[in-house]
């Protein structure tokens, strides 16, 4: 599938081409920062994008799950981009066909509509992080983590920019580690980059079209 198989903090983790995270000894796939219904949300402010770019979020994701399937899929926050629209609606349809699967949702700062509207779903709605194991589920960096403990979140969309032999500027999304959190890059199709200045001790797996690669990364860490 053109991951890419890591230990940190003794977990053994695969990073997806996806830009998703995958445990299999958990059966867990964690996704961050999807921004399902932003394409409306623009178009209401005037900007004319249409609705497809959300369809291949869910083919995407469709496809993993027909791949891996997951006991459980967690939302680190920013599932919804903003205020209700009809893309919510095309989100519960998803629900309801892989109804087998607990799905989870830790809130993010996007995700601003009722608790109502969540928990009227299938999804388990969570107001704070969560932990698995000594996994901490988040959507921002947590500012403290316990010793022996990973925190897994998203909100930063990692990217970085890598000069070409051709002295073209490559901008690419990025798993990116620091400090005992790994951050995942943003899922949604419709999603900016954040370009990072990684520190020395900081490792970093570039994702292209077809695979995950180590830019700044050893094996095994932890």
């Amino acid at each position: 599938m053109g991951g890419l198989q890591i230990s940190l903090l003794h977990q053994v983790l695969e990073l997806l081409k996806e830009k998703a995270l995958w445990i299999e000894k958990l059966k867990i796939l964690l996704i961050a920062d999807i921004h399902l219904g932003k394409a409306a949300h623009f178009r209401k402010a005037g900007l004319p994008i249409p609705e497809e770019v959300h369809a291949q979020d869910f083919l995407i994701l469709t496809q993993l799950i027909r791949n891996l399937n997951p006991e459980k899929i967690y939302f680190l926050g920013d599932l919804f981009h903003s205020s209700w629209n009809q893309q919510w609606s095309v989100f519960e349809s998803f629900l309801s066909k892989n109804s087998s699967i607990s799905f989870h949702l830790i809130r993010g700062n996007h995700d601003i509509m009722s608790e109502k509207i969540y928990l009227n779903t299938f999804l388990n709605f969570h107001d704070s992080p969560i932990k698995i194991e000594n996994l901490l589920l988040s959507h921002e960096p947590l500012d403290v983590i316990p010793e022996g403990c990973l925190n897994i979140c998203g909100h930063i969309h990692p990217g970085i920019a890598l000069r070409t032999p051709t002295k073209q500027k490559l901008r690419l999304p990025v798993f990116y580690f620091s400090k005992n959190i790994l951050i995942l890059p943003s899922f949604g199709n419709f999603t900016g980059k954040f370009m990072i200045q990684p520190k020395p001790e900081d490792l970093i797996w570039g994702i292209s079209e077809n695979l995950v690669f180590p830019i700044l990364s050893p094996p095994v860490i932890g």
